[in-house]
């Protein structure tokens, strides 16, 4: 596992300094790797997407409990670090996709989803990453909602993120991202990181975050969902009767005059089935 001093001379070496527009701040504390790692129960034959690896650390914390890996790597110096340092010891475990893992917000990369494809052609797999800030959010939406195989997201995201994720109704945080998460998935922030497990140290403390697919999902059209809970949230200051219509039968707990974060994620997809939001 990488030292703070070793991941500053793998840079140094090629002339690198952490990219901000990439979102590279690394994970150096090896106490929290390990508890990343262990919080996923990674073992032997596992198999893990890690998106941003940076130089290697939790790559090689992966691979050192036994899991098949494809790491994403936007950076190319970082692409090449993990390329000369990590997969000449991978054993043939370790996939390497240099690209953004997204192509725009709502899908996965075409090189990505390809590498998942052939690596681990259907089976579950999990992922577990030190996600960049930028990516984090469309990131884990689109597994939960568009890839069932990803059957766990053991991730360290900003706090912020790890905040509206585990929300609850009448909060300021609670919002469309807290109730796709909680309908289709068990959601724990587990811990805080301070800036301090990090180079550089970002400005905000980050979080762990588990959230594991509930099996079977209250809903199989998470698509769906999604676009009622930005037509609803988009106006969430406005009643619910304003922007769905009142006429019609309403569910006896839910009134027309109520408002959006006033309730929980059940009784928003029992509204979604009752009022579908027209495709794009």
């Amino acid at each position: 596992m990488q030292t703070l001093t070793e991941i500053r001379a793998l840079l140094d070496a090629r002339g690198a300094t952490p990219r901000h527009r990439f979102g590279q701040n690394f994970l150096h504390d090896h106490n929290q790797l390990r508890r990343l790692v262990a919080r996923a129960r990674v073992m032997r034959g596992t198999r893990v997407l890690e998106v941003g690896p940076g130089t290697g650390t939790l790559t090689e914390t992966l691979l050192e409990a036994g899991a098949t890996v494809i790491a994403c790597e936007i950076d190319p110096v970082m692409t090449a670090i993990v390329r000369d340092r990590v997969l000449p010891v991978a054993d043939g475990r370790l996939d390497i996709v240099e690209g953004d893992c997204l192509d725009g917000k709502h899908h996965l990369s075409a090189a990505l989803r390809a590498a998942i494809d052939t690596r681990f052609a259907g089976a579950p797999f999990l992922l577990v990453a030190n996600l960049p800030y930028q990516a984090a959010t469309p990131l884990m939406l689109n597994l939960l909602t568009s890839v069932p195989h990803c059957s766990g997201l053991f991730v360290t995201i900003q706090r912020e993120v790890a905040d509206r994720l585990s929300a609850s109704p009448g909060s300021k945080a609670y919002g469309p991202i807290s109730v796709q998460a909680q309908l289709l998935a068990h959601v724990d922030p587990f811990a805080v990181l301070p800036p301090s497990c990090f180079w550089p140290a970002p400005e905000v403390h980050s979080a762990f975050v588990a959230i594991e697919r509930i099996d079977p999902p209250p809903t199989h059209d998470p698509i769906e969902l999604g676009r009622f809970l930005q037509r609803v949230f988009s106006k969430r200051r406005k009643q619910l009767g304003s922007v769905l219509g009142r006429v019609g039968s309403w569910p006896p707990d839910i009134d027309p005059t109520m408002r959006p974060e006033q309730l929980t994620p059940h009784q928003l997809l029992t509204l979604a089935a009752l009022f579908p939001t027209p495709a794009e």
